[in-house]
């Protein structure tokens, strides 16, 4: 658009409302579901679960753990389920209805519909299962049903397990944000992507399919990737493919 001093300026947005902060609710799928994170509930099943991994290379990028006793841990619960921003969700495994990982919501802009999903900590028996990628699909199509225009991802940048389930989720890539932090006494460059609200019906569509019941074969393997999904739903013009 140009303005009446002919200069160039973002699109109006006449229609735009700003959203209320985010439910604090359960979302439901057919292989996890998220709730608010409650320590006297879910506390004890994502310690365990949590114990299960080999190392503690999951909690290398976090900016907290690993803990190694479950007093410390508790603790750190308690004061994440008092927190509105970020506000945290335990992932259920409907299989066995015991929490296998943490998410959440933070960095909470309502004047402008900007949210960020993050505090990612996936145990050994969600990571590479369906279950991750239908708790991130329900934790976008939550936002952006309750109104923000914009949904984003960062990790550190030389987290590429981190930065590859962005990309495979759909996410833009918009850059390096260099020195952006300090965690655990080490520099972190930060990797910033996005999903736009115009974006997401296609990307929701391509998740969808993914999840559904007739990609996946009697040995529960899939039959398409989720790239190859959205490969063949975008058009060849798409710079997402």
């Amino acid at each position: 658009m140009i303005n009446a001093y002919g200069q160039p300026v973002g699109d109006a947005l006449p229609d735009w409302k700003a959203p209320a902060f985010p439910e604090h609710t359960p979302m439901y799928g057919r292989f996890c579901r998220l709730e608010p994170l409650n320590p006297s509930d879910h506390g004890e099943s994502l310690f365990v679960a949590n114990s299960l991994d080999p190392d503690a290379r999951a909690w290398t990028y976090l900016p907290y753990g690993p803990f190694t006793e479950y007093s410390a841990y508790q603790s750190w619960l308690n004061q994440q389920a008092t927190s509105k921003d970020p506000l945290f969700f335990a992932i259920i495994d409907l299989h066995t209805q015991k929490a296998v990982g943490l998410a959440a919501y933070l960095r909470i802009d309502v004047d402008v519909g900007v949210i960020e999903v993050g505090h990612l900590k996936y145990s050994n028996l969600m990571q590479r299962t369906p279950i991750s990628t239908e708790a991130m699909f329900l934790m976008a199509q939550s936002a952006f049903h309750q109104g923000y225009r914009r949904y984003e991802w960062k990790c550190d940048a030389l987290n590429q397990p981190s930065r590859s389930a962005a990309e495979r989720l759909g996410f833009t890539f918009e850059g390096i944000f260099r020195q952006a932090r300090v965690v655990k006494g080490r520099n972190r460059d930060t990797a910033w992507y996005s999903i736009l609200e115009c974006e997401w019906p296609t990307l929701a569509q391509c998740i969808a399919q993914w999840l559904a019941r007739e990609n996946f074969d009697e040995q529960q393997r899939q039959r398409m990737s989720l790239q190859e999904i959205r490969k063949a739903v975008l058009s060849p013009s798409s710079t997402r493919i």
